[in-house]
């Protein structure tokens, strides 16, 4: 007969942490968000520690290197998708890798031939005001002009008049090679009053820009997370059919952990994978592995050798797979299940594993109970798909500006690789929708309050580190009413959007 079990699974909706006393030395700002990412020894360091409990999904409308830059800025981590060819993905790890703190590629770029229109439609697209005129169009060609927002008049300047007769030519440029330290692009842009100052290499080809606006995110941030060579730190995402080739060039690229990305982690497949990872690189190469939503499957990874163990099938918001293959589990059910059994495999063999709640996340303070159900760190998609660094377009609906985001199981992503089950190599039926979120701005901007919010509550709850809000919070089960009542009721609200069910 099959297995039964005696209580329905749960989400975060369904829980409330409860207050604890909290003392004079219990502000935000002495809150340590430290966290392990990969698996140590008791009495011993782990090889990775995050600085903030936050990683991007290895997703195609998330984590390329552009969020990948961004997110270490703030201390967390990106796994760079793996649904694209080897090559590419590789070029995106060491774009990570040789990236310049300040030193922006251009993304905004058009030759002498193209009108105004064409530089309307990008800034549109792109919403940055600064172009670089280069001879073929692109980020890297030999720049001849720069156009902003001072070389033209809308309505004044004709549409079709073209770029070259307004650019203002790289005569009049100031600008510098390639080589020379923030520090001395910063001071060239103060004494003459630049907007922006292009890096050029010595063939006069286009670098990157340093910009007047970034001033004061270059100044260093102490929660940066960086490797021993002052570089970001960068994960990248590989499936279980082309890894002996995938996985040399990304760590030849530079990559500093990888992870299995499939919507189920309990298989034979994985632990294929992570064998030969191990075999081949030993512990130089940290892997994380999952998806799983029980104590057999966390067991079935550590024992295989995972580093970390993703939790959770079926959570994500725009994931079907419980539609259309009735699997899963409520996403706070699961994490604190596999959290005890990290516990329990800890104490009886000395060896901690962290766990990574990955999906279910609505609200800011499911990220908070899932920490303090024992989650190490929390892996969000659809939170991140929102930023202005996020890989897909913005785009006006309904007079809303929206960002595209889909699921590596929609056709869309034809990711069959994450689902494959060892037969044919293609996507037999779907397990993730094409959908829009709502465009909210800057990453920085975004997880500067979603921490705050986090700190906040660790304050309320006595506790200054996740090591101690594992230890001692207390979490109570609510009823559908309690639910109700937490949110504004019996009053007509001014502003709408509080009653959308949703703060992403």
């Amino acid at each position: 007969m099959a297995f039964f079990y005696d209580e329905p699974s749960h989400t975060f909706s369904e829980y409330l942490l409860v207050p604890r006393l909290s003392g004079v030395e219990h502000i935000p700002q002495a809150v340590s968000l430290k966290t392990p990412l990969t698996k140590y020894k008791k009495g011993e360091e782990p090889k990775i520690s995050l600085n903030i409990p936050l990683v991007s999904s290895i997703m195609q409308s998330v984590s390329d290197h552009n969020m990948a830059i961004a997110l270490a800025r703030e201390g967390g981590l990106s796994f760079i998708f793996g649904s694209q060819s080897i090559e590419n993905e590789a070029k995106m790890v060491a774009k990570v890798k040789n990236y310049r703190a300040g030193f922006v590629e251009s993304d905004s770029n058009l030759t002498p031939e193209h009108c105004l229109s064409d530089v309307l439609d990008l800034k549109d697209k792109t919403d940055h005001t600064t172009v670089a005129v280069t001879h073929d169009g692109t980020g890297h060609g030999k720049l001849l002009g720069v156009v902003t927002g001072r070389d033209y008049r809308i309505g004044h300047t004709d549409l079709n008049k073209k770029v070259k007769e307004f650019m203002t030519p790289i005569g009049r440029l100031h600008v510098a090679e390639e080589g020379i330290s923030l520090k001395k692009a910063q001071d060239i842009i103060w004494e003459f009053k630049l907007n922006s100052l292009p890096i050029l290499d010595k063939d006069s080809r286009l670098v990157a820009f340093v910009f007047r606006k970034d001033y004061e995110s270059n100044t260093e941030n102490p929660l940066e997370l960086l490797d021993e060579k002052k570089r970001y730190m960068v994960g990248a995402g590989i499936n279980t059919r082309d890894y002996e080739e995938r996985v040399p060039a990304l760590i030849e690229a530079g990559a500093d952990v990888l992870c299995i990305d499939s919507s189920d982690g309990f298989s034979d497949w994985q632990k294929q994978t992570i064998r030969f990872v191990k075999e081949k690189y030993g512990d130089t190469i940290p892997i994380g592995a999952g998806n799983v939503v029980d104590a057999d499957g966390f067991n079935f990874l550590a024992d295989a050798g995972a580093d970390f163990i993703k939790v959770g099938i079926g959570g994500g918001s725009i994931c079907i797979t419980r539609e259309t293959k009735g699997i899963g589990r409520g996403q706070a059910t699961a994490v604190i299940e596999v959290a005890k059994a990290r516990d329990e495999y800890f104490k009886k063999k000395g060896i901690y594993i962290p766990i990574c709640s990955d999906g279910g996340i609505v609200f800011d303070y499911h990220i908070t109970l899932a920490l303090a159900m024992g989650s190490n760190f929390c892996m969000l998609g659809r939170y991140f798909a929102r930023f202005d660094e996020s890989p897909t377009n913005k785009v006006l609906i309904n007079g809303n500006y929206m960002k595209e985001y889909w699921g590596e199981g929609s056709a869309r992503a034809r990711n069959w690789q994450r689902y494959d089950s060892g037969g044919e190599k293609k996507l037999s039926f779907e397990e993730g929708v094409d959908s829009y979120v709502p465009y909210a701005g800057k990453l920085h901007d975004n997880v500067s309050v979603t921490l705050n919010k986090i700190r906040s509550t660790m304050c309320n709850c006595g506790v200054l580190s996740i090591p101690e809000f594992q230890r001692d919070a207390k979490i109570t089960l609510v009823s559908s009413a309690s639910i109700i009542e937490g949110g504004p009721h019996d009053v007509v609200l001014k502003d709408m959007s509080h009653s959308s069910g949703s703060n992403y």
